[in-house]
């Protein structure tokens, strides 16, 4: 018999007490109709808006013919997929999961199993930064290290090494015999939208080559265009060797991926890896055509240019309203404001006027619409904040 003290979803996430109906485009409406401008993009997921044409369509043909017939067999859409993926990249292998967590999960047997068929099993290993965040899976948690992540669910999986943010120094230091990768984020995205400079990542890049070890980019939230560039990395002129993808990959279709060169991959041989509904028929219909529309003539370079845009008027904003916004970071359409007052509060209060808007650490709110938001919209989107902020500055 059920106890009606406790909820039947398990009260894990701290909802805000909104119900949407329906979307279209760079918008979101609740059952009111009231409508709200969508500058979360379902945390960085909905990267081509709410039910985009070409994406229904596809989801719509492929849900007629065949949804699921396991990895038993070969997958049509999945092989196109993991082409496609493996043309447009620096990557020559993909293994398709179903998220982001999963895709990390991932990257880290890989590199794991790269050093043991090479015969050095000691190098286990894998180096990782304060304020990342990997997923919430025990591997993931246990790579990220943070106390509001981990409390509670000790004891953590040994063999990664936490250094702190940008101490280059320390990441010297951290590597050794017995390292098997460095797993970062080419932008923090829930540790406060902190992009890992150029150079320090080029730096990374040459200390991996020296040391020997793999660089594993955790590009889950920054891949799929949200930089202007299909993957974040290629906007540093850094060539990793294993990348992990996700969210924006299915534009709202749960889907992820790794994808590696096959020097790194060369470990992963049958058996070592599987996945039940990883890279699905349906999944992979959508991935496609998400695929379809980022990899189209001119596309990108019209992201670059709302990014380049879209920060500058956040600049812009902030600059008028005099230390309420104290900071403006991030690349492309990934920009992060840390605010004078409590991000929550701020988020309230835009959400209230209209705008949503997703928080972070360090008192930063995330502004992440989608890759298809029309420069008005980018325009009402900064009017609201600005005036949002100034009201509440009054």
């Amino acid at each position: 018999m059920r106890n009606s003290s406790i909820p039947s979803l398990m009260p894990v996430y701290n909802r805000i007490d909104l119900v949407f109906e329906r979307g279209e485009g760079s918008w979101l409406f609740d059952r009111r109709g009231k409508a709200y401008l969508d500058f979360g993009s379902g945390i960085a997921v909905t990267g081509l808006g709410h039910c985009h044409p070409h994406l229904v369509k596809a989801l719509q043909e492929q849900a007629a013919k065949l949804w699921h017939v396991s990895n038993l067999y070969r997958i049509e859409q999945q092989e196109k997929l993991a082409d496609r993926l493996v043309a447009n990249s620096f990557a020559e292998t993909v293994f398709v999961c179903n998220s982001g967590a999963e895709a990390i999960e991932g990257c880290i047997k890989l590199v794991r199993r790269y050093w043991w068929a090479k015969g050095r099993p000691e190098r286990t290993k894998i180096v990782t930064f304060e304020g990342a965040f990997h997923g919430r899976t025990m591997a993931a948690i246990s790579a990220a290290g943070s106390k509001k992540l981990t409390e509670g669910c000790e004891p953590l999986l040994p063999g990664f090494e936490i250094l702190p943010f940008g101490d280059h120094a320390a990441l010297e230091r951290a590597i050794g015999p017995e390292t098997a990768a460095v797993l970062v984020e080419p932008i923090q995205g829930e540790g406060g939208i902190r992009p890992v400079p150029a150079s320090c990542l080029q730096a990374l890049r040459e200390l991996c080559d020296r040391q020997g070890c793999l660089l594993v980019f955790d590009e889950v939230q920054t891949g799929m265009g949200r930089t202007g560039k299909l993957f974040a990395h290629e906007a540093f002129g850094v060539r990793p060797d294993v990348v992990a993808i996700a969210k924006g990959l299915g534009g709202g279709f749960p889907i992820g991926a790794f994808m590696a060169t096959a020097e790194a991959a060369s470990g992963m041989t049958a058996g070592a890896h599987g996945s039940t509904f990883g890279g699905n028929p349906l999944a992979c219909a959508v991935a496609n055509a998400v695929l379809d529309v980022m990899l189209a003539e001119g596309f990108l370079d019209q992201v670059a240019a709302k990014g380049a845009l879209f920060k500058r008027r956040v600049e812009e904003v902030a600059a008028r309203l005099g230390g309420a916004i104290q900071e403006v970071r991030g690349l492309g359409l990934m920009v992060g404001i840390k605010t004078a007052r409590p991000n929550g509060e701020v988020a309230a209060e835009l959400r209230a006027a209209g705008l949503l808007t997703v928080p972070a650490a360090d008192n930063v709110l995330r502004l992440l619409p989608p890759l298809t938001i029309s420069e008005a919209e980018i325009e009402q989107g900064c009017a609201i904040l600005a005036e949002t902020l100034r009201a509440k500055a009054a």
